[in-house]
């Protein structure tokens, strides 16, 4: 065989592939930084092979942000709560609406189904469905801090300098209902929920000196309770989860008012141009085998039928030490956020941020 021969074979076979990779489909994804395990993606294109995943990590402003930048181009699925959707897509049209058929919604569990649909319905279409969830309320190690109950323990000058929190927008809504306001049915009334915003950054300001450091990613704060340098923090109940399996003493304390319940769904951005591919990824990772590699990455449960049986041994054991059947009839579970009020709590974030040096 020539040289001539063989370079004209390798350019032909160069070309050849060149051809095939680029009717090669990509799905991006537009989704939190543990709902995309490499193992998952690796096992989604092996069953798909015509589907590359490419994926970007963000959190419910930045994926509103992103999307109504481009008018709901650069990503074919996404990934927002329950309560960041309604809103966002009567100002900013970023989303379409979803085509149940193509879901098998009858893994779901019907309670969160049929929530997140009466959230995300607008004109009769659904716009999203369920994945994740969790909930938002109270760690505490218990062998330091075995009263702390509510909201309002962080602020008990007994534990003074030893206490947690982040100042986003859940201790703005804990911290109102441990005051006796009901923040949600005050969305209804602005001017109203404005007064118990004010009233909640009076509080939050008087509470700084009981603040070790207020926290910014689940690992900040990991390394404060794992060290005893605090007792107690206001946290996601995954992250409480984890440490629960190398400190048995700390432990998730949904909160005596409620811990605040987040449902993270499936969304298509307007403009998304692989809605086939996205529908695929649903349904595979709501597969039982699947769901179990999820919420081991994850450490929140899935929106499927049986699912704390898919969590891992730890995750299992930390959940039935946070939660009694009671403690799950008491959830309280974020509202749809009307126009306006992220402003109001952003303001008042800030208002906090500049009094404490948060």
């Amino acid at each position: 065989m020539s040289i001539k021969t063989t370079v004209a074979g390798l350019l032909a076979a160069t070309i050849l592939a060149g051809a095939g990779s680029a009717h090669a489909e990509t799905l991006r994804l537009l989704t939190w930084g543990s709902y995309a395990p490499e193992e998952l993606i690796q096992k989604f294109e092996a069953e798909y092979p015509d589907i590359d995943v490419e994926v970007t990590f963000s959190n419910n402003e930045e994926m509103i942000a992103k999307l109504r930048a481009t008018g709901g181009a650069g990503f074919d699925l996404a990934q927002p709560s329950h309560d960041r959707i309604y809103a966002a897509q009567l100002e900013y049209d970023i989303y379409k609406p979803l085509d149940l058929s193509k879901i098998d919604t009858s893994v779901m569990q019907p309670k969160l189904l049929e929530g997140v649909k009466a959230n995300t319905t607008i004109d009769g279409e659904v716009y999203a469905v369920p994945h994740q969830w969790g909930t938002s309320g109270l760690m505490a190690n218990k062998s330091a801090a075995p009263d702390v109950k509510g909201w309002g323990d962080l602020c008990d000058p007994k534990y003074k300098g030893k206490t947690s929190m982040r100042l986003k927008r859940t201790i703005l809504l804990g911290t109102a209902f441990a005051m006796g306001d009901d923040p949600f049915a005050a969305y209804a009334d602005l001017d109203k929920y404005q007064t118990i915003l004010d009233k909640v950054a009076d509080k939050l300001i008087a509470c700084k000196d009981n603040i070790k450091a207020y926290w910014n990613s689940g690992d900040d704060l990991s390394a404060m309770m794992l060290s005893g340098e605090i007792v107690a923090s206001e946290t996601w109940d995954s992250t409480a989860y984890k440490l629960y399996a190398q400190n048995d003493n700390i432990v998730f304390v949904p909160p005596a008012t409620g811990a605040l319940a987040w449902i993270d769904t499936f969304a298509l951005p307007r403009k998304g141009k692989a809605d086939d591919a996205a529908y695929k990824w649903i349904n595979f990772v709501l597969r039982p085998e699947n769901v179990k590699i999820m919420s081991a990455s994850t450490g929140s449960m899935a929106s499927v039928k049986g699912a704390k049986d898919l969590l891992p041994d730890d995750k299992k054991a930390a959940v039935n030490a946070a939660f009694t059947d009671a403690d799950i009839d008491n959830l309280k579970f974020f509202a749809n956020i009307p126009p306006g009020v992220e402003d109001m709590e952003g303001r008042t974030l800030e208002k906090i941020k500049a009094a404490t040096g948060g």
